[in-house]
């Protein structure tokens, strides 16, 4: 078996022994960093020993003066660290998906937003306010306005053209729509880009209807071809394109991973910008206050 064909589990460490790497880094000290994670000094030696084992490379050096990353542990470290943040925004929304009978604040996102966007954002809101207990109903744009109209999300957040009928709004970012496709796929291998006329004609791997990224694309436009799948997820939308369904819109935020790593290409469309605004809504004359409020200043800072 290739090292490529080994389970990505048995090549890449686990979020304990990423823990101990940066509290290492950050302390200097082998046994401090095991103190604060609360495991003994042997214990911790053990993890890095393991873990120096599995990446194949030597990441601290130690001296009785204490211990310092080697210069791969120095590159590992700040590997090391966008993993443990990705954790924590992993977390952060997987916490808020307990729809907990306590939640003081109800969140309605859609799919876009609560899979790329609000994860970050709930953990700066847990980091300012820990005691907060937040609930988090994921659908499309249309489903968030529902649910606000009928008094169960106290803040929502949509991706569509517009705002719903009997909302108020406020433009917290910004994204680009991209034309996608597996690398085998014949649009991969153009040389000019797409007419807009060809996109419109062609069956794509679409979003539900409601959906604010479908909503954008049929505007531009003018019309769709009938889908050639459709699927209620970015993420699910996403693996059917890189799995070589055929093409597909996505939002530039859920694929930018997939880009890098040409697992999908993006295909320009002439004289075409699929662009859109991100927005916080709420029911007309019902500003947020207390965490909704926090919420919506943390999505615009």
């Amino acid at each position: 078996m290739s090292e490529s064909e080994v389970p990505l589990a048995h090549r890449v460490p686990d979020l304990g022994a990423l823990e101990l790497l940066l509290a290492v880094a950050r302390l200097g000290s082998l046994g401090a960093a095991a103190r604060e994670l609360g495991i003994t000094q042997p214990a911790a030696s053990s993890r890095l020993r393991s873990m120096e084992r599995q990446l194949g490379v030597a990441l601290v050096d130690r001296s009785p003066r204490g211990s310092r990353l080697t210069d791969a542990g120095a590159l590992v470290t700040d590997w090391a660290r966008r993993v443990v943040e990705a954790a924590e925004a992993f977390d952060a929304g997987a916490r808020a998906l307990r729809d907990r009978r306590d939640s003081r604040l109800r969140v309605a996102a859609s799919m876009t937003i609560a899979e790329y966007l609000l994860p970050g954002w709930l953990l700066a809101l847990h980091a300012g306010r820990p005691g907060t207990a937040v609930s988090l109903l994921a659908g499309n744009s249309a489903r968030v306005a529902e649910l606000l109209l009928a008094g169960e999300a106290d803040l929502g957040f949509v991706e569509g053209l517009s705002v719903p009928t009997a909302l108020d709004s406020a433009v917290v970012a910004r994204d680009r729509l991209v034309v996608v496709t597996a690398p085998t796929h014949p649009w991969a291998r153009r040389s000019r880009p797409l007419a807009p006329e060809e996109l419109a004609a062609t069956p794509l791997i679409l979003r539900e209807r409601g959906s604010g990224t479908r909503q954008v694309l049929d505007a531009a436009l003018g019309g769709l071809a009938r889908p050639l799948i459709e699927l209620s997820s970015t993420t699910a939308v996403k693996a059917a394109a890189v799995g070589g369904a055929g093409p597909s819109v996505l939002s530039e935020l859920a694929v930018g991973e997939e880009l890098a790593t040409r697992r999908l290409v993006g295909i320009p469309v002439a004289g075409l910008a699929l662009r859109r605004e991100l927005r916080a809504v709420w029911p007309v004359g019902h500003r947020p206050t207390g965490p909704a409020r926090e919420l919506l200043a943390l999505t615009r800072s």
